[in-house]
C-alpha cells in the first residue's frame, strides 16, 4: 500500500535561517487613503540543510515554505508545512509546499483573490498545481492570512496543524485550531501519483477552518508552522512577544529571531515537556522531549498603512 501520512516530519534536522522584513508604506501599490491598515512583518526559520540565509519571499526552510504578498487591497501572507514522509518514495517534500505558496504569492500579485476569501486563494493555488502538465507530488498543510486594508478584517483559512496567534495587550484574543485526522496526522493538501489516488491521504481545501474578525493598531498577528507550535506553548510564545516594544523593523526582526530560536533550542532538549510530548502522552504514547522539526516563523505588527 502507498501511505504517505505525516511521521516523517517527526525527524527534522534544523538550523537558523534568516529574516524577511517587509513595510506596509512600500511597493506593491497604494492605500485607498487615510485609516488603511497594513502589515509590517519579518521572519525568521530553521531548515534541515544547515545552511544560514536571508528568508526570501517564497523560500523554503526545510521542506517548510512561506510568503508574503501585497496588494492594493490586502496584505497576505502563508506558512506550510510539506508532508516529509514523501521522501521515502523519492520525492522531495519541499518542492509541493514551496510550489504551493509562490503560486499563492502570485495569485495576490495579479489581484486574482478576494480578501475576505482566503480559503479561495487556496483552492485556486491547489487547482493550479493539479493542473500541472508536469506532476508535481507531495502533500502539505496550509495557513493563509489576509489583513483587508479598509475594513480592518483579519481572514484566515487553516488547513492542518500550522497556525496563527493575535496578540492584543499581551493576550491572546485568537488563535488557529489545529486539525488532525488522528495524532501527528494532519489536514494536508495532496497530489498522489495515479496509482496510489483514493490510498494517500487528501483534503479538500473547503475543509480548511475559516475565521474572519476584526483587528486594532498594534496587534501582533503570528504565523508559523507546527515547529514552532510543537514546541512552544502560548504562555512562552507571549514572554517573547512581551519584547517587542513597537513596530520598527529592528524590534520585530529581533523578536522574530528570539522565537524561533527558542523553539529550535526546546527542540532538541530531550528533558522538556513539549507540547508535541504532552499532545503524545494525551494519545497513549510514553514520549517526551522537544519535536526536532523545520521551523518557520512569520512576525507581524497591525500599523496604519500610508502610500
Amino acid at each position: 500500500m502507498f501511505s504517505v501520512l505525516s511521521y516523517g516530519r517527526l525527524v527534522a534536522r534544523a538550523v537558523l535561517g534568516g529574516l524577511s522584513q517587509t513595510d506596509p508604506r512600500a511597493g506593491g501599490g497604494g492605500g485607498a487613503g487615510g485609516g488603511d491598515y497594513g502589515l509590517v512583518t519579518a521572519g525568521c526559520g530553521f531548515g534541515k540543510d544547515f545552511r544560514k540565509g536571508l528568508l526570501k519571499k517564497g523560500a523554503c526552510y526545510g521542506d517548510d515554505a512561506c510568503f508574503v504578498a501585497r496588494h492594493r487591497s490586502a496584505d497576505v501572507l502563508g506558512v506550510a508545512d510539506g508532508v516529509g514522509g514523501w521522501r521515502d518514495y523519492g520525492v522531495d517534500p519541499s518542492q509541493f509546499s514551496g510550489t504551493l505558496m509562490r503560486t499563492c504569492e502570485r495569485l495576490v500579485k495579479e489581484g486574482r483573490f478576494v480578501p475576505s476569501n482566503p480559503i479561495g486563494i487556496l483552492t485556486t493555488s491547489y487547482c493550479e498545481l493539479l493542473q500541472n502538465k508536469v506532476p508535481l507530488l507531495g502533500s502539505s498543510t496550509a495557513c493563509i492570512v489576509v489583513l483587508d486594508r479598509t475594513s480592518h478584517r483579519l481572514h484566515t483559512a487553516n488547513l492542518g496543524d500550522s497556525g496563527f496567534l493575535v496578540v492584543r495587550g499581551g493576550e491572546v484574543v485568537h488563535r488557529s485550531d489545529e486539525q488532525q485526522h488522528y495524532f501527528n496526522t494532519p489536514f494536508q493538501l495532496s497530489i498522489a501519483p495515479p496509482e496510489a489516488e483514493g490510498v494517500v491521504l487528501s483534503d479538500s481545501p473547503d475543509a480548511a477552518d475559516s475565521t474572519s474578525f476584526d483587528v486594532q493598531l498594534g496587534d501582533i498577528i503570528l504565523t508559523a508552522t507546527d515547529g514552532l507550535f510543537d514546541n512552544m506553548p502560548d504562555y512562552m510564545i507571549l514572554q517573547e512577544l512581551k519584547k517587542l516594544k513597537n513596530s520598527n523593523y529592528e524590534s520585530i526582526q529581533q523578536t522574530a529571531r528570539s522565537i524561533a530560536e527558542q523553539a529550535h533550542e526546546l527542540a532538541y532538549d530531550p528533558n522538556y515537556m513539549s507540547p508535541f510530548a504532552q499532545f503524545a502522552c494525551d494519545n497513549g504514547l510514553n514520549v517526551r522531549g522537544g519535536k526536532p522539526d523545520d521551523i518557520t516563523v512569520l512576525l507581524s505588527i497591525v500599523a496604519e498603512y500610508t502610500d
